[in-house]
């Protein structure tokens, strides 16, 4: 098995950015959701709720040349270009986990009001990943992570993204419907994409070499209804979460893909070798 790809999301829930290498360190990779947008009532903001957050691309040092800070980058407006934040840290919520964050300023603010259409957000980055700790049922003392909705890492693979393709089809047939196009992986916003493996064979793993990194598989990722938005027409559907919850579910819940949380730090790169440890 190998690494096919790479990506972070420096801004929780925009865009994508593929990147050729990264550092992993505890948290998990270097410039992945290390800022975050909030609502007007001081609430985590994702696309889940607002899926034209989906639209913006935002890149820190590592995702496009000449980007130290933040560049944040909408259709019809100009670049924004930010430095990390000083000023004072406040607490805010990643659904129920408490996190530390710096306001990132009025220009930010306005910029983002623009790009989204709404009067009521603000951007904050995290200046201490390690002040969020995991969930201790999966995780042990000193595993910590940012914005990210639970844990430093989210892997899947191609083996079983063409294994579900394969389930939707079928579904839309027995419904005499049309099969859909087949879905994006970027619909469920991978760290790490593996080639080489069986399907859903993830769900049985428990550690991981990629390159020089070692990595615990703590649970399978539930799926919510982000994974319904297209991320190019922002149109929503049924799938995959009407097959994920007839055909891959855990405690009842939809899943697709695995969480990992780092055991070791290193630099990972594409074509890096993935070797199941146990």
């Amino acid at each position: 098995m190998q690494l096919l790809s790479l990506s972070v999301h420096p801004v929780k829930s925009t865009a994508a950015r593929p990147v050729p290498q990264a550092r992993l360190e505890r948290a998990g990779l270097v410039g992945d959701r290390r800022w975050m947008v909030l609502d007007g009532d001081g609430a985590m903001l994702t696309a889940r709720t607002e899926p034209r957050l989906l639209r913006l691309t935002a890149d820190v040092a590592g995702t496009a040349p000449g980007v130290s800070g933040l560049r944040l980058r909408a259709e019809g407006i100009a670049d924004l270009h930010l430095p990390e934040p000083g000023g004072p840290e406040q607490e805010v919520r990643v659904f129920s986990d408490r996190a530390v964050a710096v306001d990132a300023g009025e220009e930010a603010a306005t910029w983002l009001r623009a790009a989204l259409g709404r009067d009521d957000v603000r951007l904050v980055h995290t200046p201490r990943p390690q002040a969020r700790p995991l969930d201790p049922r999966y995780a042990g003392d000193g595993d910590h992570t940012g914005f990210a909705d639970g844990f430093p890492v989210l892997l899947t693979t191609t083996a079983s993204l063409a294994a579900l393709d394969d389930l939707v089809a079928t579904e839309a047939v027995e419904r005499a419907l049309t099969p859909p196009e087949p879905l994006s992986m970027t619909r469920f916003r991978p760290n790490l994409v593996v080639e080489g493996a069986e399907p859903f064979a993830e769900h049985g793993w428990s550690r991981l070499r990629v390159g020089a990194a070692v990595l615990r598989v703590v649970k399978p990722c539930a799926r919510c209804v982000m994974t319904t938005v297209d991320p190019l027409t922002l149109e929503r559907g049924p799938e995959p979460l009407r097959t994920l919850a007839r055909h891959r579910r855990v405690d009842g819940r939809p899943v697709f893909g695995v969480n990992l949380v780092p055991d070791t730090t290193g630099d990972l790169a594409v074509g890096d070798p993935v070797e199941v440890l146990a």
